[in-house]
């Protein structure tokens, strides 16, 4: 008998247009003798719909995109009863969250399904909302000896004061040791949405408005000359990580314009051309960073070596990663074997698995 699997797409972040991209792909290549797919799309005003007749779209820019139809009929969502459509309940037995960035890979909608009470795939709440926060991960990170680049922390109420007290700022940065190039990144933003590098301090504070714009908090990081390493991890309790590929931008830096609108914005190498001892310290580093943040399911896991030095350093781990055609975490799991139909197969079992392995847990005291 087919499982029913909820595809959950689009959704109120930066990177709604990016999740339908992955949807699209996630829907062709899904086995549907095996599976009876319900996509269910969230525009970018939060509203729910199922997509009765799903629709790809093609775009000229980003290529293949799951259209979001409004439907008029209202979804219902019943903690521990699950989600109901035209009054009857959908029978979802696993939900497939495509939902990069706010409100979907930061885990307020995987503590959504746990009160629904419906198994998902990917990480979990905690594992979910600490890889998002990059400043958060990154305390983790170093409290297990993981290497990472030195960062400053800027909250937006502060921000008016140090506008009008600039040196204040400035003063900060020579005490942490941070030199241009810098780079400006929202804390809880995926997919490089509001990330700048600036290389002159009178590009500093423009930068920063721009960041705050998508969070309170923004990291201001060190820039070094480095190649872009990724690479794929899946598992639960025992993951494993896949040969690292790497990504090579054509832009200052991989911005989202380069990842997403512009076709030549980067080049992708799968396997990347790292010496053997370099290879097998980023995918032991790429578990290490994985297991220390409580991730579960899947997570691609993004880090920098520095060729002059020999040095790698962790960036961020990506629990919910593009799953487009061109996306590095399928590409890099197809080189390694595991084909993007396997794949999901895999994700799914990991979903199952840590579901029943809560279920077996006892939530009350019975005196």
């Amino acid at each position: 008998m087919k499982k029913t699997v909820c595809m959950l797409y689009g959704g109120k972040s930066g990177e709604h247009e990016v999740s339908k991209q992955s949807a699209a792909s996630i829907l062709k290549y899904i086995n549907k003798d095996k599976y009876r797919i319900i996509p269910i799309g969230i525009k970018k005003d939060g509203t729910w719909h199922v997509q009765e007749e799903p629709l790809i779209e093609n775009d000229p820019q980003r290529g293949d995109c799951l259209a979001i139809t409004k439907n008029n009929n209202p979804v219902t969502l019943i903690p521990e009863a699950g989600i109901l459509y035209l009054g009857q309940n959908l029978g979802i037995d696993i939900i497939i969250p495509v939902l990069h960035g706010t409100f979907g890979e930061d885990g307020t909608m995987q503590g959504f399904f746990e009160i629904l009470n419906i198994p998902y795939v990917g990480a979990g709440v905690l594992g979910s909302a600490l890889a998002m926060d990059k400043e958060k991960v990154k305390v983790q990170w170093r409290a297990e000896g993981l290497p990472v680049l030195d960062y400053l922390i800027v909250r937006k109420h502060e921000y008016p004061v140090l506008k009008q007290n600039p040196q204040d700022l400035i003063n900060r940065l020579r005490e942490n040791k941070l030199t241009y190039p810098l780079f400006i990144k929202p804390a809880a933003m995926g997919s490089s949405v509001g990330v700048e590098k600036v290389d002159k301090e009178t590009d500093l504070f423009s930068s920063l408005e721009k960041a705050f714009v998508y969070d309170r908090k923004v990291l201001i990081e060190q820039g070094i000359t480095a190649r872009e390493i990724e690479c794929a991890v899946l598992g639960n309790d025992s993951p494993e990580a896949f040969a690292p590929g790497e990504v090579i931008p054509h832009h200052s830096f991989y911005s989202y314009k380069a990842k997403y609108l512009d076709p030549d914005g980067a080049s992708v190498q799968i396997p990347a051309a790292l010496p053997e001892h370099i290879r097998e310290k980023v995918e032991k580093y790429a578990v290490h960073a994985y297991t220390s943040a409580e991730v579960t399911g899947m997570a691609r896991v993004d880090l920098f070596y520095e060729e002059k030095s020999g040095n790698l350093y962790l960036n961020e781990i990506n629990t919910i990663p593009g799953f487009t055609n061109i996306s590095m975490f399928p590409n890099l799991c197809a080189h390694g074997g595991l084909a993007y139909t396997e794949l999901i197969d895999n994700l799914i079992e990991l979903g199952f698995e840590r579901s029943t392995q809560k279920q077996d847990l006892v939530y009350s005291l019975n005196e």
